[in-house]
């Protein structure tokens, strides 16, 4: 057994909250304050962490539980559906246990891996929880989801319900994968990498889901959470870092799109899911000039590099040359698919192949301990 801090990943970024809590309505005020106060004890919870056995897999078959909270805050809570029982007729309940479905089919049916370890982990999620709080997020175990606003009247909702939009649960779980593959540290480019990955592959989820090519997708990562109420489209855009909302009281879409305009900054973790921008277009552009479904060619270079070569402080400029690398594995030096990596970094500022700067003391130590833990 091991003991590690488990981040709370939230798919609302704190900035967003604060904003709500600065702009908002006094109701609205009130509802991102709360949600802050949550996620930031949460986000300073240690955890005891036991790793499943390794001899054998748990599971070789899809395996889901949803629960429900009931508004509370005791995990998982009461059940309410398991793996091959009928739709419950609740919504969130029934969107929870597809969206855990459609995340583990992605991972298994394009990548062969067996659940978010590898190792057959069973699927659980907690709706309802809290009454009605603004996020969702992966705790290190499981998926936990909020009600968002519906309790208010109509004119003061700015989110839906957060099990409303598949990607977004792809998102979170896939925060679990890296969890069990590279454990990126999530504080700066590394964890921008860490949300950037996430939005990736929750983006595939929905892809997959839909049978979409590169060219019929939205890259839009939680399209339908905003109400009506919200100038925006969603939480962020992988085509268009910076342009999926602009909000007199959400703010505007803060991500850049481009190395040049990276974002120095002591909150959000450094920038976390500000920054993640950047490595969002370079996914997009790789899978554009690629072409035809994303998951299969440009998903893949970037899985295997997840789960074989990224450490745990990588940088952008590491993700960059070892998708490279991972690119003329796959499918050989020069080839189309190589080639379109290099020329989807280059698109963000970032060149492949440039010498790397030295790796400081710090993060070679974070490395070393990290380690210590086994990499997977």
């Amino acid at each position: 057994m091991s003991s590690r801090i488990h981040r709370i990943h939230g798919i609302i970024p704190p900035y967003m909250l604060e904003r709500i809590a600065q702009q908002g309505s006094p109701i609205q005020r009130e509802r991102a304050q709360r949600a802050l106060a949550l996620s930031t004890t949460m986000r300073t919870r240690r955890e005891a962490f036991q790793a499943p056995p390794e001899a054998a897999a748990l599971s070789t078959q899809l395996e889901r539980t949803v629960y429900s909270a009931e508004n509370g805050s005791n995990l998982p809570g009461r059940r309410v559906r398991g793996e091959g029982e009928p739709p419950s007729g609740d919504a969130a309940v029934d969107e929870a246990y597809d969206g855990a479905g459609a995340t583990y089919n992605l991972y298994h049916d394009a990548y062969g891996r067996n659940s978010i370890d590898n190792n057959g982990m069973p699927l659980i999620s907690t709706v309802h929880y809290e009454r009605n709080y603004d996020n969702a997020f992966w705790n290190g175990d499981q998926m936990v989801y909020g009600d968002g606003d519906e309790d208010l009247p109509p004119d003061q909702r700015l989110f839906n319900r957060f099990t409303i939009a598949v990607d977004v649960i792809g998102h979170e779980l896939t925060h679990g994968v890296t969890q069990h593959t590279a454990k990126l540290i999530y504080s700066g480019q590394s964890g921008a990498l860490n949300e950037s990955i996430s939005d990736v592959f929750g983006s595939l989820v929905k892809q997959y889901v839909r049978q979409q090519t590169v060219n019929m997708a939205d890259w839009l990562i939680g399209e339908g959470l905003f109400t009506s109420n919200v100038h925006g489209v969603a939480l962020r855009s992988m085509k268009a870092p910076g342009t999926a909302y602009d909000d007199p009281v959400l703010g505007k879409d803060p991500q850049p799109a481009n190395m040049k305009d990276y974002v120095q900054t002591t909150s959000d973790n450094g920038g976390v899911h500000i920054n993640s921008g950047i490595p969002n277009r370079a996914f997009y552009m790789v899978a554009k000039e690629i072409g035809g479904f994303a998951w299969e060619r440009a998903g893949k270079i970037w899985y295997i590099t997840l789960r074989d070569k990224l450490q745990p402080s990588a940088t952008f400029q590491d993700a960059a040359d070892l998708t490279y690398q991972t690119a003329g594995e796959l499918y050989g030096e020069g080839s189309k698919e190589q080639l379109a990596v290099r020329h989807g970094w280059q698109a963000v500022g970032i060149e492949v192949g440039a010498k790397p700067k030295p790796k400081s003391w710090v993060q070679i130590l974070l490395d070393w301990l990290i380690s210590l833990f086994g990499k997977r």
